[in-house]
Parts: structure tokens; sequence; C-alpha cells
């Protein structure tokens, strides 16, 4: 599948998520929101392992990806239950989500460059300074 066709999928799920999130988070307690919405991405996974018949030891793990893996469970964890909190504030979803997900798009972009050494051309850069000022409107 070609790649820009996963990110668009990727982001209107992303979408649908921070809507559910908000009209959720004043009808539930927000940790057990957070925790339901965990355990029903687990049940995904699982049912996706067993409808791709994935081997899970068929690319052998090394002991970084699952830290990594870890660790992103855990960074998600924290954006999921926070997004709960924040939501329950009667935060506008047009002012919050775009904060968030530009927020992220800037911190992921900065470890890129930082920890991975990735690259940013010109055209780059100026997408990442219309999000940082989106962001700065947006916070104002």
């Amino acid at each position: 599948m070609n790649w820009i066709i996963l990110v668009l999928t990727t982001a209107v799920f992303y979408g649908f998520y921070h809507f559910l999130v908000k009209v959720s988070s004043n009808q539930i307690n927000q940790i057990v929101g957070a925790v339901i919405l965990q355990f029903v991405g687990l049940l995904v996974g699982l049912v996706g392992l067993i409808a791709f018949k994935i081997n899970i030891f068929q690319q052998h793990p090394s002991a970084k990806g699952i830290i990594y893996s870890v660790l992103a469970g855990l960074a998600v964890g924290m954006a999921e239950i926070l997004s709960f909190y924040t939501f329950s504030k009667n935060v506008s979803l047009s002012l919050a989500a775009p904060i968030i997900i530009g927020g992220s798009m800037l911190i992921s972009i900065i470890l890129g460059y930082l920890l991975l050494h990735e690259s940013i051309n010109l055209v780059q850069a100026g997408a990442i300074v219309m999000i940082l000022i989106g962001v700065v409107v947006l916070l104002k």
C-alpha cells in the first residue's frame, strides 16, 4: 500500500480518536476511559495477529525493539489519559486537537532530526514553521 494512503488513513483514525475521546470525556472517569480505550486497542492488535496469522517470532524481536515498544506504550498511555483530562475540561475539539497533533508532530520531527539524524529539506522546514505558527496562534 502506498505510504500516502497509509498516512491519510492513519490521520482519519486519529481524527475519530480525538472526536470520540472528546465526546466521552465528560461521560466517564478519565482514567477508566483511557483503560477501556487501551484494552480495546489491545483486542484490535490481538485480532490482527490472529487474522493475519502473524508469527510473532518470525522476526526475532531485539531487546531494543521490545524496550522501545514498551516506552511507546507508556507514552501513548499517558497521552490517552491526558487527552481524556484535557477534553473533560470542556476544551473545544477545534482548539485542543490541532495543538495536540501539531505539537506532537513538532516533537516527532525534532526527535527524528536530533536522535535519528534525519534530514529536513526547505519545503519540510517551511511546513514545520507553519505548524509552529498554527500552534502558537491557537494557544493565544
